[in-house]
């Protein structure tokens, strides 16, 4: 059988799996399961996939990355510095605009337990008072809520690209970066200046509580640009440069008189969840390759008439649109750009901007879902100037990647 068609094939399972509420690595693995089934069904070769990926040191790094992730986000929500971050922030900005458009967008730098559902109820607080919609809140929510995706350290989706394809997560921040401030601009232009604004409603408060919410801004954006700086300017890999900020968060807090238990954080993290996923996902990866798949649609694509970085980009945004998960589109596609070309900052950037573009306007994301529901909006029109900030930015990306390619 054509192997792109039991790729296809592979997908249509991955999304009736997810469609029945299954784990996002189960899903991912079943497609792997059917593809070993029709291409080359020996048992032998799953448990050399397993075997391949128990020894490499890239999984231990993504793994302990991830987990130490969870322990930051953890360190920051039970000492308080995330809400107090958001209490600072609706002080710092007179505009109610800037603030509907910054709560959702600050909030998203850290993959907050809650996602999209934590950063909903600021939104309808701040539009208070506006002439705004479901609609508009729900896509305001859920757009800034993403713009982070090209460049924070802590996304999973980014560790998890950059450990498959050979890429340093600083490199590619520093390549992608851009983005970031191109997604706010254009949401900004679509969807928050055309609404009529309305001045912040700022209560009085206690110089204490002012200095207080001061430190709880720095403490909450001060590890992510800890990591920032240790990732770019010393090139430590995300697992020691994570290690690093969590550990010494711990004394900080200590420090400031918001100590959070040790045993909270570091047990807390297990998200067992998240680890069997994270394997399962690796699994798939490694299955790929011991069957044999990964090389036939390497040289599938080497004999295209379509230039590889279009492939890429086009089968990234399917498989973002029927996955709805970084990690979805990630795990499918950067195997597959590691093979074609290992390193490469602009074809893993192609993955990942189109890869995003289409799990941000699919229902199969759940942030989407859960925004629509929290706001009682109408799903499609919620959609439609997320479709049309998304579109302007693939356009521009693609613009501006044909112009400067390596």
């Amino acid at each position: 059988m054509n192997i792109f068609i039991v790729i296809l094939l592979a997908m249509a399972l991955t999304l009736v799996l997810m469609r029945c509420k299954l784990p996002i690595g189960i899903c991912i693995f079943g497609g792997g399961l059917l593809i070993w089934g029709f291409t080359n069904p020996d048992w032998r070769l799953i448990t050399k996939a397993a075997e391949q990926m128990v020894t490499m040191s890239r999984t231990y790094d993504l793994v302990i990355a991830l987990y130490l992730v969870i322990c930051l986000e953890i360190e920051l929500r039970k000492s308080g510095a995330l809400a107090g971050m958001v209490q600072c922030l609706s002080r710092m900005f007179s505009s109610a605009k800037f603030t509907l458009a910054v709560m959702p967008a600050f909030l998203g730098v850290l993959p907050s337990i809650g996602g999209a559902r934590f950063s909903a109820p600021i939104v309808q607080e701040a539009a208070k008072g506006m002439d705004v919609t479901a609609e508009d809140k729900a896509a305001i929510n859920f757009w800034f809520r993403h713009i982070f995706e090209f460049s924070s350290p802590i996304i999973p989706g980014m560790i998890l690209a950059c450990g498959i394809a050979g890429v340093n997560i600083g490199d590619l921040i520093v390549h992608l970066g851009w983005m970031t401030i191109m997604a706010f601009v254009l949401g900004w232009i679509v969807m928050v200046r055309p609404i009529k604004g309305a001045v912040n409603e700022v209560k009085d408060v206690t110089p204490e509580e002012k200095r207080r919410e001061v430190v709880d801004f720095i403490v909450a954006l001060g590890p992510v640009i800890a990591n920032v700086v240790l990732m770019v300017a010393f090139e430590l890999a995300a697992s020691i440069s994570m290690a690093i900020v969590v550990g010494a968060m711990v004394p900080v807090l200590y420090f400031l008189n918001r100590p959070v238990s040790v045993k909270d954080i570091f047990v807390g993290a297990l998200d067992w969840k998240l680890f069997a996923n994270v394997g399962c996902i690796l699994l798939f990866i490694q299955l790929l390759d011991t069957t044999g798949v990964l090389g036939q649609i390497v040289a599938a694509f080497k004999g295209s008439a379509l230039p590889i970085p279009v492939i890429i980009a086009i089968v990234s945004f399917i498989i973002g649109i029927l996955t709805g998960l970084s990690q979805g589109h990630v795990a499918i596609v950067m195997p597959i750009v590691a093979a074609l070309s290992m390193g490469d900052l602009d074809l893993v950037g192609v993955a990942m901007v189109f890869g995003v573009a289409g799990q941000m306007i699919t229902p199969t994301h759940v942030c989407l879902t859960i925004t629509v529901d929290y706001f009682k909006s109408d799903f499609f029109k919620t959609l439609i100037p997320v479709l049309i900030a998304q579109g302007a930015l693939l356009v521009i990306f693609s613009v501006v990647s044909y112009f400067t390619w390596g």
